[in-house]
């Protein structure tokens, strides 16, 4: 078995290779050709859970991922995880990896997919909405699909906020509000416990990725924009199953038609209708990603002769 540290995990992970497969992964998914049963979860102390999501994904195996969140850490990233992927054919494990990084990167993957199939192309005014992990990702991955001319960067604490927008060419405001008036991609990236997207906030024709999750909340967006919107998901049985596997928006099951990625990569279901038209991709994180991102990694990994060898029956 290979065992894969971060900084070797982060080295080994291209991102537009990621989207990529990602776009195949759901495809996959939305044709009934993978196997994934809705995330479960153990609660723990400090709102912490540990949530456990396996997969299998024809295109790149059979896989498993062990995540915590702790919304309240602050010495430490809220997220943290391990990936195992198994052999298909026999289920030895053959390899173990830090799983914070993919978490993370994946996640700003599938709103980089989402946003390539349903931005205007035209779009170049870019609001995120925090200014963490999730942002930071987001704001590298999201301007590898549309060129931005202005990137606004918006959060509880402005010193972040600041501190990101230097990194990422843009300019910090104030309030969600500003970040929002005028954008034509959002990213909200936050653990609000309360909307954050408002739909009187949003300008016609506004694609809005929100990948934030609080399960002790009502969801970073609003029911107006939900109704507004054409809403795109990961997975349907996932994002409206009741939390911690689906998403609070829509826990009280209050929602139109929704549309999942893989559909819109098929081109089985139509996307942006008119250049006005509202868009939303609300995830929450499906285990199929996970899994299209740890075969890349582990690929890369053999290819280059990276990673720890270990036998675990030697251990024994």
């Amino acid at each position: 078995m290979i065992v894969l540290s971060e900084a070797e995990v982060r080295e080994l992970l291209d991102l537009d290779e990621l989207v990529d497969a990602l776009a195949a992964a759901h495809r996959e998914l939305s044709a009934g050709e993978a196997s994934m049963p809705p995330r479960i979860a153990a609660f723990a102390r400090r709102d912490g859970l540990l949530g456990a999501m396996p997969a299998y994904l024809p295109s790149a195996g059979l896989a498993c991922k062990l995540v915590t969140l702790f919304p309240g850490n602050r010495d430490r990233h809220t997220h943290q995880a391990l990936i195992c992927v198994f052999d298909e054919e026999n289920g030895m494990p053959v390899a173990l990896m830090d799983g914070r990084y993919i978490t993370a990167t994946r996640t700003a993957a599938g709103s980089a997919l989402a946003t390539r199939l349903l931005a205007r192309e035209d779009a170049h005014v870019l609001a995120i909405l925090g200014a963490g992990v999730q942002a930071r990702t987001h704001g590298e991955a999201l301007q590898r699909v549309r060129k931005f001319t202005e990137i606004r960067v918006a959060s509880r604490d402005g010193d972040r906020a600041e501190q990101l927008a230097t990194e990422i060419g843009g300019r910090a405001v104030d309030s969600w509000e500003q970040a929002l008036l005028g954008a034509d991609v959002v990213a909200a990236t936050t653990h609000a416990t309360e909307p954050i997207v408002r739909r009187e906030w949003l300008t016609p024709g506004v694609h809005v990725n929100s990948v934030g999750a609080n399960p002790s909340g009502r969801g970073e967006v609003d029911a107006a924009t939900i109704a507004d919107a054409l809403v795109a998901v990961e997975s349907r049985a996932s994002t409206l199953a009741p939390p911690p596997a689906g998403a609070p928006e829509f826990a009280d099951g209050d929602h139109g038609d929704v549309v999942e990625l893989g559909e819109l990569v098929s081109g089985s279901r139509p996307g942006r209708s008119s250049p006005d038209q509202i868009t939303l991709y609300k995830s929450v994180g499906v285990a199929v990603q996970d899994v299209a991102a740890a075969a890349l990694v582990l690929a890369a990994a053999k290819e280059r002769s990276v990673g720890r060898a270990i036998d675990l029956e030697e251990l024994t």
